[in-house]
């Protein structure tokens, strides 16, 4: 049993005609796999749809209900609208609990005030904020947390080798390369000193590009102010 709970019904509206359902205050849904032969289409209220999102997101299960028979799923997509990044849409994956499944899960930096990197007022880019994991739904990891407290110098970086993964839960892709970076540190300073440098040395170019460029019109200039005497 999930700790997130939602009532769908089902919806006969489908294409263009759910915007009215939206209109009404309305999430418009799907629901496919395990043992579901055909797609669910459902609905729900906005509100207590989105207070269980928020809560189980795209790593964790939901208990749903739909005409009475009960589901759980998880989130497999969500659209937004573009202007006011609203829900629009919803897709749910029917699973069971004894199956394994895929899920996206946040991967979450933490300690970096510890290191020595931050003392150095060195900055931390995060290049990788999620990863796919497999396991049973009761495994799935709500977040996979690592540790940055070591970071030390513009050479280090955390990797994906540097995740641990809690036990039952491993990466759903195996090609995934063990060295691939997940978060990098640079020194802004040191970046800012070095397009000031450029910029000046671009700059410079310009001028010298100018004056080249005036040199050349007044010899230009000159050449034909002599033709013109003889």
């Amino acid at each position: 049993m999930s700790d997130n709970k939602l009532n769908l019904e089902k919806r006969t509206l489908s294409g263009k005609k759910v915007a009215s359902l939206r209109e009404d205050g309305l999430i418009p849904s799907v629901i496919y796999g395990n043992e579901i032969k055909e797609p669910i289409l459902t609905q729900s209220a906005y509100n207590e749809t989105e207070k269980v999102l928020e809560d189980a997101g795209y790593h964790s299960t939901i208990d749903i209900v739909v005409d009475g028979k009960p589901h759980m799923v998880i989130v497999k997509a969500i659209d937004l609208n573009p202007v006011n990044r609203r829900i629009d849409n919803i897709e749910f994956q029917a699973v069971s609990a004894d199956k394994p499944v895929e899920a996206t899960t946040p991967i979450v930096l933490v300690n970096y005030d510890a290191s020595e990197a931050n003392k150095l007022h060195y900055t931390l880019s995060q290049i990788m904020e999620e990863i796919d994991v497999k396991a049973k739904p009761a495994d799935l990891p709500k977040e996979l947390e690592v540790d940055a407290s070591k970071l030390a110098t513009t050479e280090d970086k955390i990797t994906i080798a540097d995740i641990v993964l809690p036990k039952g839960v491993e990466l759903a892709d195996k090609e995934l390369s063990s060295e691939q970076a997940v978060a990098t540190v640079y020194d802004p300073a040191a970046e800012a000193a070095a397009r000031e440098a450029e910029d000046a040395k671009a700059a410079e170019a310009a001028v010298e590009d100018t004056e080249g460029e005036a040199a050349e019109g007044e010899a230009a200039e000159g050449e034909a102010t002599e033709e013109k005497s003889e």
